[in-house]
């Protein structure tokens, strides 16, 4: 009789945590023959017959809300960017009496405030729970200044305006990445990072479209010039965007509103599966000692070098209408001429992601189409055909198939702790846009129409920028190794504490999670089945155990 009663008494409490309006009779008798300590109110997402469908709707929300508002915004943010290389076909030096060098200092200056805010940008982002409102702000700020760079009337006034662009624009694109990494998993992120870089791309063909239109349109309207009017349009789209993305972008996966606390459960979990330990900082974990972490990790510093070849051997694109222009053909022609390499370089990084996410590789995804860009290099080096040449600008486009995966493998490389991450996507791409900086003045006037010096520049770093590549995969090759050879119980304090956290989100023990840490391969290549399901494992070997988990309780 004792025993009889022990058997029907965890199957009665534990009826009385399914929730009778969102779980269905047979999910509830399915539920009766797991253990106690794993299903409970938040976690009956986790059920191996409810948990395919309720990740793969998950992962739908975000692609439908939290994808389209970053591309969105970053198509916006690069063609305000670069909005003064086609404002330059439209007389902007000379409405402004800019010389070559004073021309060149614009581009650059935006940088110069760009990227010494992107650290400071990026760490507060990981402290605050409300990344839904601090990115739409800026998004907000840069669109107004982007519009007040028409008001400039002198080299001084479009100065101080690229300096105010700058700074809220450094908020975004680490800002977004570091955001998709709190969301998506590995096998997740390279195609998500990609589709959210494909709207510098998209911006690149489309930009220059918007530009033609509205230069050879609006020029001479209310007595204001097109370059104006130009700023003035794309900095009212860009605040409109802005007020969308306070209502579409999530915050964490702890706290978004538009989650139920089982899908909030469910979003947590996938990300302790995927690294085998909770995705979140320990009370021993400020933002000082995720800045200092990254900063004593030396692939930090090899990623920064390499990035800022990859930026400074593709700083065409903030002339590429420029070089489309040396073709032959009029203004709103180059501009025209200027999107299909775009839109060939998009389809491209979509492919090569897709492929790096069910591969799992990384370095010839990222490394690879460098070399696309390299031959475009060659080729224009080669020959002052107008053929030749723009042939050449759709192969130099495609460079950044593989750039677009940079920071993907930043986030793959270096995981944990989250106030780590973060701070090295910022350093790392505040350093590695240091390149588009000095890639301002390597495109002088005087050196046209052939430009043969600036393109051996940006070549050669592109090859400095592979053999970086090249030096990080034998690095984290050699941690990989190194890794599997270390002993769980020598992980420190901290680490040990997200595991912890992991294993009790997941519904395992501390055990099951650590030995999970084991087949966990953090850097580079990864195996696509690793690690495993350990929930559903431990509901398997209830089912094999039923009658022993009964009787003891």
């Amino acid at each position: 009789m004792s025993s009889r009663k022990s058997a029907e008494t965890p199957s009665v409490l534990l009826e009385d945590r399914i929730d009778e309006k969102d779980a269905s009779s047979d999910e509830q008798v399915e539920a009766k023959k797991f253990p106690p300590d794993v299903i409970d109110s938040d976690s009956e997402l986790l059920l191996p017959s409810r948990r395919p469908v309720a990740e793969k709707k998950l992962v739908r929300m975000l692609d439908m809300r939290l994808l389209p508002t970053i591309v969105l915004i970053f198509i916006l943010n690069y063609i305000d960017r670069t909005a003064i290389s086609a404002a330059r076909l439209n007389g902007i030096e000379k409405d402004l009496h800019l010389t070559d060098i004073q021309y060149s200092t614009v581009l650059a200056v935006l940088y110069a405030s760009y990227v010494p805010a992107q650290i400071p940008s990026n760490i507060f982002l990981n402290r605050i729970s409300r990344p839904s409102l601090y990115i739409p702000l800026c998004v907000i700020f840069w669109g107004l200044t982007s519009a007040l760079t028409g008001v400039a009337k002198s080299y001084a006034g479009i100065l101080a305006a690229r300096i105010f662009v700058g700074i809220p624009e450094a908020a975004f694109y680490p800002g977004a990445m570091y955001l998709l990494s709190r969301w998506y998993t590995r096998k997740e992120l390279a195609l998500r990072g990609a589709i959210i870089y494909e709207g510098l791309l998209i911006s690149n063909a489309f930009g220059s479209l918007m530009a033609a239109g509205i230069l050879s349109n609006m020029d001479g309207k209310m007595g204001i010039r097109g370059w104006q009017w130009l700023f003035y349009i794309e900095g009212a789209i860009t605040v409109c965007v802005g007020l969308l993305a306070l209502w579409t972008l999530p915050d964490y996966p702890h706290n978004t509103r538009w989650l139920s606390p089982a899908q909030k459960r469910l979003a947590r979990v996938r990300l302790a599966e995927d690294a085998g330990e909770a995705d979140e900082d320990v009370s021993g974990e400020s933002v000082l000692q995720g800045l200092k972490q990254a900063l004593k990790d030396p692939k930090v510093y090899i990623f920064s070098i390499m990035t800022f070849g990859e930026l400074l051997g593709s700083s065409f694109v903030n002339f590429f209408p420029t070089l489309t222009a040396t073709l032959g053909f009029n203004t709103t022609i180059s501009l025209l001429l200027a999107a299909p390499p775009w839109i060939l370089a998009t389809i491209l990084a979509c492919i090569n992601a897709w492929h790096a996410d069910r591969t799992g590789e990384r370095f010839f995804h990222v490394a690879g189409p460098l070399w696309g860009s390299i031959l475009g290099y060659i080729i224009c080096l080669s020959t002052s055909s107008v053929g030749g040449r723009y042939v050449g600008m759709f192969l130099l486009a495609s460079g950044y198939a593989g750039f677009a995966l940079t920071l993907v493998w930043v986030s793959n490389a270096i995981p944990r702790p989250p106030s780590r991450r973060s701070a090295s996507i910022a350093v790392i791409n505040g350093c590695g846009n240091l390149g588009t900086l000095v890639g301002s003045y390597a495109w002088k006037s005087e050196w046209g129409p052939d430009y043969h010096p600036s393109m051996a520049i940006g070549m050669a770093s592109l090859i400095l920028s592979f053999v970086l590549a090249l030096v990080l995969r034998f690095t984290l090759v050699a941690q990989n190794k190194a890794l599997e050879r270390d002993q769980l119980r020598n992980l420190a304090s901290d680490e040990r504490q997200r595991i912890e956290t992991a294993a009790k989100l997941e519904g395992v023990t501390v055990q099951e999670a650590l030995e999970r840490k084991r087949g966990f391969r953090p850097l580079g290549h990864f195996a696509m089945d690793k690690p495993r399901n350990v929930f559903n494992a431990r509901v398997a070997e209830f089912s094999t155990h039923e009658e022993e988990y009964l009787l003891e309780m």
